[in-house]
């Protein structure tokens, strides 16, 4: 088998895989739909196995399919990306970047920072994904992903880019019905509003710079939205850990106000995460602008 023609199949085989069109698919590549579908026939027969389930509306990858795409659509990845890295050390970063985020994070965090690089470089298109979920890099062709906490770090390049700290806010009404906390030790009196867990009631651990306490935190309301957390402290609910990113615009209206001023949990780590260290210019620099923004 000749090593070029099996590499040539594989980009074939991973843009099938992701577009789930054949024409789609031959469009991306500059291929005629009847070589795509010769070449990936030929590779099928060669095999011996099926990788893709082929009907009059969709292509879906078959067991063996899957199997194949999971160990090849790195290395096709790998040569796009060191392809981009070399044309992009020519001339200023330009393309399209796929970036996913949590919601509260990039609307209050990384929004205004991702605005000003965008303005930085024009050249940069953007598609932002807003959500929780941890997405599949390789499958669904996220180029930057940013997570708050711990990252499963299997097969995946993660830097510390930032720090998202955790005071305490609760709204007047809150405070004027209950009181308010003057030390750590008041807060498992009170309601709070905690993450979500397999019981009503979580360990936060306060510090404020020369001194930590641990205390149960407990609450009728858990979740783990941060925006759903605001919400919830607003209405009077209880008193909620928020980045304060999140909570200024509610301060500043008096929906809000700090609780225990000089302590909080401890700040999480945020994170970008990629694939690979070859990275294309327009990643790099992005990464490396938003280290810089969330330092200053």
């Amino acid at each position: 088998m000749n090593s070029l023609s099996a590499l040539h199949d594989m980009v074939l085989i991973v843009e099938v895989s992701r577009t789930r069109s054949f024409s789609v698919a031959g469009r991306n590549l500059g291929v005629s739909n009847a070589t795509l579908s010769r070449r990936i026939a030929a590779l099928e027969a060669r095999l011996g196995l099926q990788l893709f389930e082929r009907t009059t509306r969709h292509v879906e990858l078959t067991d063996a399919g899957t199997r194949y795409v999971a160990r090849c659509a790195h290395l096709v990845d790998e040569v796009r990306l060191a392809e981009e890295a070399l044309l992009d050390t020519a001339s200023l970063p330009t393309g399209h970047l796929r970036l996913s985020m949590p919601a509260d994070v990039g609307i209050h965090m990384l929004g205004p920072a991702l605005h000003a690089f965008g303005r930085r470089y024009p050249d940069i298109t953007f598609d932002i994904d807003l959500s929780s979920l941890h997405r599949d890099h390789v499958g669904e062709q996220v180029d930057v992903s940013f997570r708050v906490g711990a990252v499963a770090a299997e097969r995946l390049i993660v830097r510390r880019i930032g720090w998202v700290p955790q005071p305490l806010y609760a709204a007047p009404s809150y405070l004027a019905a209950n009181g308010r906390p003057r030390m750590p030790a008041d807060l498992p009196n009170h309601e709070c509003i905690i993450g979500r867990n397999p019981r009503p009631e979580e360990v936060w651990q306060l510090s404020d710079g020369r001194q930590t306490e641990q205390i149960t935190a407990r609450g009728r309301y858990m979740t783990n939205d941060a925006a759903m957390m605001r919400m919830l402290a607003e209405s009077g609910a209880g008193i909620s850990p928020l980045q304060p990113a999140l909570a200024q615009e509610a301060v500043a209206r008096g929906h809000l106000e700090r609780v225990l001023a000089d302590w909080q949990l401890p700040s999480l780590p945020l994170y970008a995460v990629t694939t690979s260290r070859l990275q294309p210019a327009r990643v790099k620099v992005l990464i490396e602008f938003l280290a810089t923004s969330l330092a200053s």
